[in-house]
């Protein structure tokens, strides 16, 4: 079932954008019941496409890894190019919901809510091409492979933010568990590496009853997991709070047979780069102490996602034009390919809550749609305030509270 909604103290959603909140759920919950996975969301990309195209956007470019599309609108007059993401591509979990809308393709659900941040950055999109009441020019970025792929780092190394002279760039993600429409973000490092590690272990397999035959590599993977352990505890106090954990461990399939080998892998998050690096070298390390021949393999995947101060503290100040914000937010240990747009091109990237509810990567996760037209405003007014050196936010809450008549 759909999360139960708290209606929030909201100050500054667009009318216009507030008038098209029905499309909004329309199209989100479309989405929701198509998903697609990694690079393949061929048919979320004509479906956006299509929306763009109704909008009145002409420039929109397509097969950006793979699928993704990029639109550009532009405003009144010279200005920078800002840049707005959304990712569009799904998990390979089977749903577990009741909704009207529930995946139409069996294994493959939307638990992340990209399908609504794609809606958001459409119902953005419709505002944007319809007044351009601003200057420059804004990239509408449509992302496939965030969860799989890194879609975020094809596009990166394609050029995509030269070739559209992207001076920043913002995202957001929904978050269960916080306060309905609430935003919350934090300056420098805000989001953690992913990186997967493995240890094989090489034993001699034989007859559980003959152990003086056997070399048992099970045996190995107590003192392994150990040591996993301390090594977390140990970087975590001189580097900070990080994950060093292991996740898998396999070895063997009868009672009666010793196997000839075991594994164990897992994975390390950390928002410090020293973090990343020492937990490498102790776990190569740590694979040399076994009595037996163990390979260790160190798989680096999405860097740290480090917000940039400036953005960061110019999207608090839009956002708040909204609704409450934490711009000083713990960071989090999950990992987000937007990593890789923020090494390339300044910005900022934020959660907005959407209250109580399953978590992320959740059978019975479901986007709310309440908030569509809160982030839709967020991304729009951002653009507007980004392309006006003197914007404040007492000016444009001045604004809000004339045009609101109270």
């Amino acid at each position: 079932m759909p999360v139960a909604s708290v209606q929030p103290v909201v100050t500054g959603i667009i009318p216009q954008i507030a008038d098209y909140a029905g499309d909004l759920t329309s199209w989100r919950q479309h989405l929701h019941a198509h998903p697609e996975l990694d690079l393949a969301c061929h048919a979320t990309a004509d479906f956006v496409v299509a929306r763009l195209k109704e909008f009145g956007i002409t420039m929109i470019h397509r097969g950006l890894a793979e699928t993704g599309v990029i639109a550009l609108i532009d405003g009144q007059g010279d200005g920078p190019t800002i840049g707005l993401r959304a990712d569009m591509d799904a998990l390979p979990i089977h749903e577990e919901t009741s909704a009207a809308w529930i995946s139409k393709r069996p294994g493959v659900m939307h638990a992340c809510g990209h399908d609504g941040h794609t809606t958001m950055l459409l119902g953005a999109a419709r505002y944007l091409a319809a007044h351009r009441n601003f200057r420059g020019r804004v990239a509408l970025i449509f992302q496939p492979g965030e969860e799989l792929s890194g879609g975020g780092r094809i596009m990166v190394e394609a050029g995509v933010f030269d070739r559209f002279a992207i001076s920043e760039v913002y995202a957001l993600h929904t978050l269960p568990g916080k306060a309905l429409g609430s935003f919350h973000t934090r300056s420098g490092p805000f989001l953690a590496s992913v990186d997967d590690f493995r240890f094989d272990v090489q034993g001699q397999g034989g007859h559980v009853g003959y152990p003086d035959l056997c070399r048992n590599p099970i045996t190995q993977l107590a003192p392994l997991i150990k040591g996993v352990s301390k090594i977390e505890s140990e970087l975590s106090t001189k580097h900070g709070p990080g994950v060093v954990a292991c996740t898998v461990a396999q070895a063997g399939e009868a009672t009666n047979v010793v196997p000839d080998s075991a594994m164990l892998t897992g994975s390390v998050r950390t928002q410090s780069a020293a973090f990343r690096v020492e937990a490498e070298a102790r776990l190569s390390q740590l694979a040399e102490t076994t009595d037996m021949p163990c390979r260790f393999q160190y798989a680096k995947y999405y860097p740290p996602l480090v917000n940039h101060m400036a953005q960061t503290t110019f999207a608090a100040k839009v956002a708040a034009t909204l609704a409450d914000v934490d711009a000083d937010s713990a960071p989090h240990n999950v990992a987000e390919d937007f990593s890789y747009m923020l090494e390339t091109c300044p910005g900022c990237f934020l959660f907005i809550g959407q209250g109580p509810g399953p978590s992320l990567h959740s059978a019975t996760f479901d986007f709310d749609d309440s908030i569509a037209a809160i982030g839709a405003s967020f991304f729009a007014r951002l653009v507007e305030a980004r392309s006006r050196p003197n914007w404040t936010e007492r000016a444009y809450l001045g604004v809000v509270k004339n045009n609101s008549g109270t």
